[in-house]
């Protein structure tokens, strides 16, 4: 760390976050097949961040602009090399661990076995599963330099090298063959003798090249593995009479033909093959060009099968009951008396679909609005809405085209509910919608009542199982009279409002918590009980920074907890002294965004789906829930308690040394573990 310095670089504090899922592949005690998903994900976020973060700078360096003031004194050429240099490390960090990985799954009679390595038992097996599955969905592509052709997906390919020996005269001609997506990576082979074997795709179509290239008359046959990733900016500009719809749909699909960002290549590859692949591939010198091993999109291993090895996976373990709220009851009933806490994956993601599949049905309801972000591929949410909306209920449905990576899935479902009648809205010019919010109005005897639940993650069942995350269930006609004005702001957004009870961006995020933390300071210069808690996926803002630092400096005791970036240096004199920063990467991915201030000893407590990140201050649409109920503070102060106590899978940022493990001579206490325990007690179990 330099000296003054105040901020850590952004994309740089990216690369430590995903040093961190790195760590996890890395430790013995992680189960193995688990540590394999670790591979993935690290490798999956590093294709976003290219595709993404990478892009955006590389975009930067092309442009007249040094970035010496976004970049905190790096020009963006300098970052781009930076990047590339740590990246290249963390891939061969990578390679080594899943070659550790390989090796003890080999201890567990579990192989990977090349196209050299097929036993005599698993050809007919090879052969007709290639012939059936793999041949009729290869795109292989004879490379020409006569004509145009197109190589513009993300995607990770086979480069053919096929050798001819035309009249003593040695000739090649080069191949591209792409990976299908529809197909999995990993082929499960019979077993034999208790051992298991298992194959990659890429080298079950190596090993029938005999069948794909026979009407070739090649003396030697070579491949190797590539993978390019392109800029995933959509373009929104265009024609003005096009749908938003449209206008997305068209965008998705110019991302594939986006400039690339990265190459990885097989570093066995030979001088001229790779020559030629950056030629059709369009790489140029301010790519990313990182040389790997054999095999790339390892992103692949999220998907590794279960092999019925649940000896080496997590223990999977059920749901604990919400003590008043049960999926045989009604919701509504349950939540006219008192709030109620979701906090998944502890608790099920089913009390959601239950209260929308509830709202479907009771001819009672006469409306539901809610915002969608990120929908699972079969999601339930979807179909409860189109259910009441063929029950005749008025639904209104924010739906936000722009997800990054989910466009696609979200324009199905879009298209699906505006057919069944659905009402949709699409957002607003300029500011994506990541709230995660919900209201439904009930009309009894002309009396009408309002019930909802407000979250910190998406309404996506898929991801409730391994995300962290807080849903408020409540029927507070106040909190849920601010809720509807968020929708009326959404269907007229050039009204702006006020809100007496929720913090809601773009208008008064920012205001709300520089309020707050004044408070803070004004309590501690005061010597009232003050002080700080915040739990946040990232903080990049430098204006909630030097909020921090000031309040810091006036003796405000702050403790947070970011599991990605983290721009803010703790722990230095003068500057950030009482801030302390950990980040905790386990088992479950944490995601909730949880405010705490001690305010005098009368707490304000707020979930919420905003980082302190300006796009989630100042562009997007996001909903901050204050938690009134004394015993639902209670929970959420234990739990973060009991996470800032994690002295196993927490980790200690700073401006200098990432990511050294927090140590103590206390009892262990890894926190998801421990916060299982405590909602089994609270539970009475």
């Amino acid at each position: 760390m330099k000296k003054n310095q105040r901020y850590i670089n952004r994309e740089l504090s990216w690369l430590d976050f995903n040093a961190r899922v790195l760590q996890e592949a890395a430790d013995s005690n992680v189960p193995l097949l688990e540590r394999l998903r670790f591979i993935g994900i690290f490798s999956n976020n590093l294709d976003e961040f290219f595709q993404v973060r990478f892009a955006t700078v590389q975009r930067i360096s092309q442009s007249e602009k040094s970035g010496k003031k976004i970049f905190g004194g790096l020009t963006a050429s300098d970052l781009l090399k930076t990047i590339t240099q740590k990246v290249i490390q963390q891939q061969r960090d990578s390679s080594q661990i899943l070659t550790s990985i390989e090796r003890e799954l080999e201890n567990e009679n579990i192989y990977f076995i090349k196209e050299s390595q097929v036993l005599k038992e698993h050809e007919s097996f090879l052969k007709d599963y290639f012939i059936q599955k793999v041949s009729p969905a290869l795109m292989t592509i004879i490379v020409s330099e006569n004509h145009h052709q197109d190589f513009s997906d993300n995607q990770a390919f086979l480069v053919v090298k096929l050798l001819f020996d035309i009249k003593k005269e040695k000739k090649y001609q080069f191949a591209l063959i792409e990976l299908p997506k529809e197909l999995d990576r990993f082929i499960v082979l019979p077993r034999i003798n208790k051992k298991q074997y298992v194959m990659f795709l890429d080298d079950l179509i190596r090993y029938h090249f005999h069948l794909i290239f026979n009407f070739f008359e090649y003396t030697n046959i070579e491949s190797h593995m590539i993978k390019v990733t392109r800029d995933a900016e959509l373009d929104m500009e265009g024609d003005v009479s096009k749908s938003y719809i449209n206008k997305i749909v068209e965008s998705v699909r110019d991302r594939f033909l986006a400039e690339p960002v990265r190459l990885v290549y097989d570093s066995d590859i030979s001088n001229d093959t790779l020559k030629m692949v950056k030629m059709v591939l369009g790489v140029g010198t301010n790519d990313s060009i990182i040389p790997g091993g054999r095999y790339h999109h390892r992103r692949d291993y999220m998907n590794f099968p279960q092999l019925d090895r649940f000896d080496l996976q997590y223990e999977r373990k059920d749901a604990i009951p919400i003590p008043g709220l049960s999926l045989e009851k009604s919701v509504f009933k349950a939540i006219d008396k008192k709030d109620y806490l979701l906090y998944t994956p502890y608790h099920s993601f089913s009390f959601v679909i239950k209260f929308l599949r509830e709202a479907a049905l009771d001819p009672e309801v006469t409306s539901i609005k809610i915002t969608i972000y990120r929908l699972s591929k079969l999601s339930n949410v979807a179909s409860s809405l189109i259910n009441a909306s063929k029950n005749g209920k008025k639904v209104l449905v924010q739906i936000e085209l722009q997800a990054r990576f989910d466009e696609t899935n979200n324009i199905i479902y879009a298209e699906q509910m505006q057919a069944a009648g659905v009402e949709l809205v699409f957002g607003i010019p300029g500011l994506k919608v990541h709230s995660k919010i919900c209201v439904i109005e009930k009309k009894s005897e002309e009396k009408k009542r309002r019930y909802g639940f407000i979250s910190s993650g998406n309404f996506n069942e898929d991801t409730a199982k391994i995300y962290t995350d807080y849903t408020l269930f409540t029927s507070n006609q106040k909190i849920l009279r601010d809720v509807n004005k968020v929708f009326n702001f959404l269907q007229v957004h050039y009204k702006r409002k006020t809100y007496k009870h929720l913090i809601v961006s773009p208008h008064h995020t920012h205001n709300s918590l520089v309020k707050m933390i004044d408070q803070e300071i004004k309590n501690q210069k005061a010597g009232i009980q003050s002080g700080i808690k915040l739990k946040l996926n990232a903080i990049t803002n430098f204006t909630m920074i030097e909020k921090l630092y000031e309040a810091s400096n006036e003796g405000v005791q702050i403790q947070m907890i970011v599991r990605g970036i983290c721009c803010l240096i703790p722990g230095v004199k003068g500057m950030s002294e009482n801030i302390k920063v950990i980040s905790v990467v386990d088992k479950f991915l944490e995601h909730p965004r949880v405010y705490h201030f001690l305010n005098g000893g009368s707490p304000k407590i707020y979930i919420s789906s905003a980082d302190f990140m300006t796009r989630n201050i100042e562009n997007r649409v996001e909903v901050a829930v204050p938690i009134y109920d004394i015993e639902l503070q209670r929970q959420i102060i234990d739990v973060l308690d009991i996470i800032c106590s994690d002295n196993v899978k927490a980790r200690k940022l700073n401006g200098s040394v990432q990511n050294i493990f927090v140590k103590n001579k206390n009892k262990p206490i890894r926190s998801q573990f421990e916060i299982f325990e405590y909602y089994k007690r609270e539970a009475g179990l």
